[in-house]
């Protein structure tokens, strides 16, 4: 500690300072420099003789970083006082603790709030600090070498008025793997780039250190009227070149030579390599393709390598024009923006030549203000993928759905040419948000549209932007989604790698309130999902909710009930409410369990659905491929059924599982049915969380379709959408005849429809119920006859006392 409290005196920081202020006059860069950097805003400002209220935390605390307090909890803090001990753990080894960013602080706060336990302070040792010490002058340009990448701000005062700072720091998209003698494989994250090390690569003893890297922008020379990269830039760095095997390089590529003879003679998919970043690159012989996987064996080893795959073309015969015209190539698109969302961000809209898009991409050329930023590390937000024929001219749009936020009128529509789409680079588009008024910030949706001019084709997805900074003072509380009511998630939803599905138990429901009949009811229009009843029935209410539902004539409050084995609504007003034990005969309302189950379900036999939306939902919300397997009736399926698909993933499993279930109910059609099936079987793994999902997805998909041109009363009555906010809703479907085709309506209804739903956030339930009762105030309900929404309603009302009576807490415990 007197070695520490030397330190503190022997660092002369105010000299740090009164150097810098010298450096300011005679430096042309430094108004710039200032203007974005909070450590030497107050000196800058100083110069200027202005008043400045942002003080350094550097200044206000000069021997900040030297101190260790031993004792402190950062939320108990107020927000200039942050433990700093967390700051300075030590998380990798590219970057030390005086280079944090506010990222770092805000992740910090994160994983201190979802995880009560508090981080163990790690000491800085005085050896680790000798170097400043010795050498400041070292220190302030290592300091501002790297500021020029990654912004480090530890003013916390400033990132308070501008969240913006939440998303500086910098990124490399590589991996590094240490190999033996038994080889291995490498995988780039989160893509289809890999490198197969064969057993006895090296000899035993030995390690060979294998890394991948990929560059967005492939090389220039690669693309041309012959030739056209599909994939990022690779390269791939060796520790040990003694070896005696060589390498496989597998890339999944974003293109498929078509199938007409032409095309198969004339062009070919390759791989183009290179020692050199810059090339030159030559064809490599030994590929081997199969689809859109290509395998290269790399025999001409070097400490750094660099490859590209390729669509190359022998030569171009009419009709081709060029490499483009005998392949089917799919487009990726990014969206682009930081961190945490703020008053006014930039939201970057990218085009890849290739299938790989990263998870971060840092951005050069933000303009704020007229004057260029530093570099911004900016996180993927939404991704889509379509099939682009040949190289032309796009016009992209970024549309707000939430009235509080608008996109800059110049940036609301943008080209990118052929020519640029051409040279496989990388094209990006910068689309400026901002917030109208001073309302609370939150999380809203929006809607990207790209048209291929001169031509009708239009491609469009949304994008749910990420919540606000959460504060950095006090207790923080991350702002809650909209969430009504008491709302229902399984484990799935929690995100947890190992999850033990609890087992389903058959057995008769618990029930703790019951009604007794006033009158006799008796329909002689049936109508699905609401009970019949005679005068001085006893019937079980499963929960104390109502649901609003339009009954033969008007909308009424209903209960959901059980009588004579069947699950159904009836009005509250007809009943009088009475507790178990004043219940006296309850034989006609008993029901189990998987009767329970397989009723509530019944909506989902007459429901719309995309079966790939489905199947990709349930493969990433599911754990356990076995536990789903054996509600599905396939208990004898093994690890060995999976050996010719090749799953090595979970999701991968799951995915083969519910595509097996497909397949069976479509060979048998009359009897079974998909989607219901399919519910019944997460119901019984207790997935009720994945359920409220699909559940809600495939009711607004079905109303949409359902509604048909209906849908702008509908608009009108749930989000008083004016005219000109309908037809922009309707605008992108429109036939040639320059409106949109009757059969087509369902697809404005459930952008609408879509966008409204997610307002809601996490409540579902409100969402099910507000679109029952818009629908039944229409002119001519869709639901006096379609009845499916109101049996999702009762699903959804019976998930808590499903969850208590099948499934034991004795058990899980």
């Amino acid at each position: 500690d007197a070695n520490e409290r030397k330190l503190d005196l022997d660092i002369d920081w105010p000299g740090v300072f009164k150097h810098a202020q010298s450096v300011s006059k005679t430096n042309p860069f430094w108004n710039e420099l200032s203007g974005s950097n909070p450590f030497v805003h107050d000196i800058a400002a100083s110069n200027r003789n202005e008043n400045n209220k942002r003080l350094s935390i550097l200044k206000e605390k000069p021997y900040l970083f030297s101190k260790i307090s031993r004792n402190r909890d950062s939320l108990d803090s107020s927000g200039d006082e942050l433990d700093i001990d967390c700051l300075l753990r030590k998380t990798s080894t590219r970057r030390s603790g005086r280079s944090k960013s506010v990222s770092d602080f805000l992740d910090i706060v994160d994983n201190q709030r979802f995880n009560p336990h508090k981080t163990a302070p790690q000491k800085t040792t005085v050896s680790d600090m000798t170097w400043l010490q010795n050498d400041r002058e070292a220190y302030k340009m290592a300091w501002l070498s790297h500021r020029q990448l990654t912004r480090s701000c530890l003013d916390l005062e400033a990132m308070s008025h501008s969240p913006g700072w939440a998303q500086t720091q910098a990124t490399d998209i590589h991996v590094v793997c240490k190999l033996n003698h038994e080889g291995g494989s490498v995988q780039l994250p989160d893509s289809d780039i890999n490198i197969h090390v064969p057993v006895g690569h090296v000899l035993p003893g030995e390690f060979q250190e294998v890394g991948l890297k990929a560059i967005l922008n492939p090389p220039l020379s690669c693309n041309n009227e012959l030739s056209s990269t599909v994939s990022p830039l690779i390269e791939v760095t060796l520790s040990n070149l003694n070896t005696s095997e060589a390498i496989f390089l597998e890339v999944k590529v974003a293109a498929k030579v078509k199938s007409d003879p032409l095309s198969q003679v004339m062009s070919d998919i390759v791989c183009f390599f290179s020692l050199n970043k810059e090339g030159p690159f030559k064809k490599l012989e030994n590929c081997y393709i199969y689809q859109d996987t290509i395998q290269v064996k790399l025999t001409d080893l070097s400490h750094m390598m660099y490859a590209v795959i390729a669509i190359q073309a022998s030569r171009i015969q009419p009709p081709a024009t060029n490499v483009w015209d005998y392949v089917h190539r799919t487009v990726s698109v990014g969206i682009y923006g930081p961190k945490y969302i703020h008053p006014s961000f930039t939201a970057v809209f990218t085009v890849f030549g290739h299938n790989y898009i990263p998870g971060k991409l840092t951005i050069c050329d933000i303009k704020k203000g007229g004057k260029s930023m530093p570099p911004v590390v900016f996180q993927l937000w939404g991704k889509h993928t379509f099939l682009l024929e040949k190289p032309q001219d796009l016009n992209i749009s970024l549309i707000s759905c939430d009235p509080d936020f608008q996109v800059k009128m110049e940036d609301q529509s943008k080209n990118i040419k052929k020519e640029e789409l051409k040279t496989g680079e990388m094209v990006r588009q910068q689309f400026l948000f901002s917030m109208l008024g001073c309302r609370e910030m939150h999380f809203f949706v929006f809607l990207v549209q790209i048209k291929i001019l001169k031509s009708s084709q239009v491609t469009q997805f949304h994008v749910t932007t990420p919540d606000p900074a959460p504060k950095l003072s006090g207790i923080i509380n991350r702002p809650k989604r909209l969430q009504n009511r008491k709302e229902i998630k399984s484990a799935p939803w929690l995100l947890i790698p190992t999850i033990k599905y609890p087992k389903f138990q058959d057995k008769t429901l618990s029930v703790n309130t019951y009604g007794v009949a006033l009158k006799t009811v008796l329909r002689q229009n049936k109508i699905d999902y609401l009970l019949e009843y005679f005068k001085g029935d006893t019937i079980a209410l499963l929960g104390e909710d109502k649901v609003k539902a339009i009954g033969q004539t008007k909308t009424k409050e209903w209960y959901v009930g059980v009588l004579r084995r069947k699950i159904g609504l009836v009005h509250c007003k007809n009943i009088k409410v009475i507790p178990k034990e004043q219940a006296m005969d309850t034989a006609d309302s008993e029901l189990t369990t998987r009767n329970l189950v397989e009723q509530i379900a019944l909506p989902f036999k007459k429901l719309t659905y995309i079966y790939s939306v489905v199947l990709s939902t349930v493969s990433e919300s599911v754990y356990d491929w076995r536990a789903l397997a054996e509600v599905l009736g396939y208990s004898h399926m093994s690890l060995d059924d999976f050996n010719e698909a090749n799953i090595d993933k979970e999701s991968e499993r799951v995915s083969h599982v519910v595509k097996k279930m497909k397949q069976d109910c479509h060979a048998n059609k009359k009897k079974r049915l998909f989607l219901y099936e399919l519910i019944v079987a997460l119901l019984k793994i207790d997935c009720q969380g994945l359920v409220a999902r699909l559940t809600q997805d495939t009711i607004i998909l079905t109303s949409a379709v359902k509604l048909g041109k209906s849908w702008r009363e509908l608009a009108e009555k749930l989000a008083r959408l004016t005219k000109q906010q309908i037809e922009a809703y309707e605008a992108p479907h429109h036939g040639k005849n320059g409106a949109v085709a009757l059969e087509m309506m369902w697809k404005p209804a459930y952008d609408f429809l879509y966008t409204w739903a997610a307002h809601y956030g996490d409540g579902y339930r409100d969402v099910l119920q507000d679109l029952q009762s818009a629908l039944d105030k229409m002119k001519n309900p869709v639901t006096k006859q379609w009845r499916e929404l109101t049996g999702a309603l009762i699903l959804v009302n019976c998930m808590e006392v499903l969850r208590a009576s099948a499934f034991s807490k004795m058990e899980e415990d």
